[in-house]
């Protein structure tokens, strides 16, 4: 919703002075787009965070000191901690795992699924917490940060890619609209990195799929960047906006 209120060619005008406050958690709010709202209208974007199994957020930034590309802090009452998806060992701060949550707002199950519902919570510390299966971190303030899915991840030749990170990195791109990016099949590296992209309506028809890896690939990590790019007039979404 942000990139196309931001993209409306007549934005500057109208009267926006009545707006106190701007925030969201369907995804996470890429860098370049957060910062450019903040230059247009003077304000932060809040971001909060949570699932359809917590039936409300769990997680919100402070109004008064929110943080960018942060799920903020979890609620009252709400425990939340980052563990490593394998070991199941509680990780500290700044260590990238999943996050597991535990509070009044988690559901107690899927309806008929017993084994999903055992699956999705695991005993830790005197405590039933959910597994989210989203990987993140907390920094040293206790503001937790979202990597990206735990099924998301791409393998490509044996590394680790978080769409996410990569999808943040396209968004600053100046001809980029939107981004979405996922793995896709690779006789030589198993899996490797695909942009499909929106572009602004300027640059269509004047940059090519090759000028965008090109660009990427000054900008990202050599096993990060997106070899394959499509071009596409819209990236599919669900009723609430989130691209799927």
């Amino acid at each position: 919703m942000i990139v196309d209120f931001l993209a409306n060619p007549a934005l500057g005008k109208y009267d926006l002075s009545s707006l106190l406050r701007i925030g969201g958690g369907g995804a996470a709010m890429p860098e370049a787009v957060a910062a450019k709202l903040q230059e247009r209208i003077g304000l932060p974007f809040i971001e909060g965070y949570g699932l359809t199994e917590t039936a409300a957020p769990s997680h919100t930034n402070p109004p008064h000191r929110p943080k960018r590309q942060c799920a903020g802090i979890p609620y009252f009452d709400t425990d939340s901690r980052v563990i490593d998806p394998v070991t199941l060992q509680e990780l500290g701060p700044s260590e990238v795992g999943e996050i597991i949550t535990h509070g009044p707002q988690v559901f107690q199950g899927y309806w008929k699924q017993p084994k999903a519902t055992a699956d999705a919570f695991i005993d830790h510390d005197g405590k039933k917490f959910f597994r989210t299966g989203d990987l993140g971190y907390y920094d040293e303030e206790g503001y937790f940060f979202i990597t990206d899915r735990l099924k998301r991840m791409i393998n490509a030749s044996g590394f680790k890619v978080w769409p996410a990170e990569v999808e943040a990195m396209l968004y600053t791109h100046p001809d980029i609209q939107e981004a979405c990016v996922i793995g896709t099949r690779d006789t030589h590296r198993g899996e490797t990195v695909k942009a499909v992209v929106v572009l602004k309506p300027a640059a269509r028809g004047k940059v090519q799929p090759a000028d965008i890896s090109n660009w990427a690939k000054e900008h990202m990590a050599a096993f990060k960047y997106p070899r394959v790019v499509e071009f596409v007039e819209q990236l599919p979404k669900t009723g609430t906006g989130k691209i799927f």
